[in-house]
């Protein structure tokens, strides 16, 4: 990755990241205002404060510590130092179970209606997504055997129309997780509909530790683009070579070429050595020879290229793309829906990992998620939204897990004092710390192993 690429991810990363805990923070923040607890310090990160003032009646401390892998809420707590007796009633401490529980769970539930919020404004702004046009399944696959056909269009999964390949993939990740039978209905360019059965009870438990269409062999029609030049970069290999627009591209290396997809794989096959491209320049016939460099591609990878862009084809651009936009309350419906969705299809997928059977290959730590939001950005302002809409769900649903130093972890206290009568005692809180930051050290141990695999694999 170059230092240009590696600050764009660190930007995304940071940004999303600072958007998050701010949020979560506020709601905790908010939540004790409103029971009337004062709050000491509002601290974005952990350890020496960067930046900090002082604002409000209370003279709260806002800061940004220098690691900046969470945060908190710091609130008055007669737990944690000596409390004036005017001040007594407003310490977090003397709060009743009620308060206390509606100020820790604050946080998470600010995650969600950060999600219900972005999710909303994408529904009302309209999103682009490719529609749901199959290409031929390969062989062997659940879609080869079912005989889904090349060209054909999802509407329905199990009776759930579907309008984008995005919507498609969603419902069939649901129904795979749940074991349930999948019937997929489709139409034909000539309008006939057909109906197959994904016998998705075969597969086994390793098939969601890579993407669930590749799994079900359901892969997306790419525009079959002619090789034409539309644009052709300064200073790049192909500009230097003499390459021009509007120039078709017959063959390479010999090989012919019948669409712009089979040029790039011969681009990218051919590495950094020099390749010879049969063109067609109006009447006339030539051959160029061109040496590819590396570049950085959308998702952050190295891959050999040559400066080249394909002439755009508004027609096929229309068929291919899907525009889905709602109204207002349609849209903060699906707002609602999905946040929900994600959130239970989360809580699932980590009951899964813990019975065993899901990977916990899935798990992703700080440089995953990292380079996923540099992903996201380079492809748009709605796919970057959306990823922060999914981090948020699962920052939120995280944090109410019954896991010591957990908001959810708190939650569980505060239902041991209801049944017990009163809060329990300090060592008993004491041991459940310590469990609890075992427990995250070991999931986060395990993240970033799961991000070096990933880097290794790359």
């Amino acid at each position: 990755m170059t230092a240009q690429g590696f600050l764009w991810v660190l930007g995304a990363f940071l940004l999303a990241l600072g958007l998050l805990i701010v949020f979560h923070e506020l709601g905790h923040y908010l939540a004790a205002r409103i029971c009337n607890v004062k709050v000491l310090r509002f601290s974005v990160g952990f350890g020496r404060p960067l930046w900090m003032r002082r604002f409000g009646r209370d003279g709260t401390e806002w800061s940004v510590a220098a690691f900046p892998l969470g945060g908190y809420v710091k609130m008055l707590d007669e737990r944690e130092g000596e409390v004036p007796e005017h001040e007594l009633g407003r310490a977090f401490n003397r709060q009743s179970v009620g308060r206390r529980s509606f100020i820790v769970v604050a946080g998470p539930l600010a995650n969600l209606l950060l999600a219900v919020l972005l999710y909303w404004f994408l529904f009302m702004s309209g999103v682009q997504e490719p529609r749901p046009v199959f290409a031929a399944p390969p062989v062997g696959t659940l879609a080869a055997e079912a005989k889904v056909g090349a060209g054909e269009t999802a509407r329905a999964v199990s009776g759930t129309p579907v309008a984008t390949w995005t919507e498609l993939r969603w419902e069939l990740l649901r129904r795979v997780l749940d074991r349930e039978a999948v019937v997929l209905e489709t139409i034909d360019a000539r309008g006939n509909i057909a109906v197959y059965r994904l016998a998705v009870e075969r597969l086994d438990s390793t098939a969601l530790d890579i993407d669930v269409m590749q799994a079900l062999g359901l892969h997306l029609m790419r525009p079959d683009l002619p090789a034409i030049l539309g644009e052709v970069q300064p200073g790049t290999p192909a500009a230097a070579a003499g390459l021009r627009p509007a120039d078709l591209l017959l063959g390479i290396n010999g090989s012919p070429v019948a669409s712009w997809h089979e040029l790039v794989l011969g681009i990218r096959e051919s590495g950094l050595r020099e390749i010879v491209l049969d063109v067609k320049r109006g009447e006339q016939q030539l051959q160029v020879r061109v040496v590819p460099e590396m570049v950085e591609d959308r998702g952050g990878k190295r891959v050999p290229r040559i400066g080249i862009a394909v002439r755009d084809d508004p027609e096929l651009r229309k068929n291919a793309l899907v525009t889905v936009r709602y109204g207002v309350g349609d849209s903060l419906q699906r707002a609602l829906k999905q946040t929900w969705d994600v959130s239970v299809l989360s809580l699932r997928m980590i009951g899964r990992m813990l019975i065993g059977e899901l990977s916990v290959k899935n798990i992703s730590g700080p440089v995953t998620i990292a380079d996923y939001a540099g992903q996201s950005a380079r492809l748009g302002a709605d796919h970057y939204l959306r990823f922060l809409a999914l981090i948020s769900i699962s920052l939120g649903v995280l944090n109410l897990l019954p896991i010591p130093v957990l908001d959810g972890g708190h939650l569980m206290y505060y239902l041991a004092e209801v049944i017990k009568g009163g809060p329990l005692s300090e060592r008993v809180m004491e041991i459940g710390q310590q469990i609890g930051f075992a427990l995250l050290f070991l999931l986060m141990a395990l993240a970033f192993y799961n991000d070096i695999i990933r880097l290794v694999a790359n």
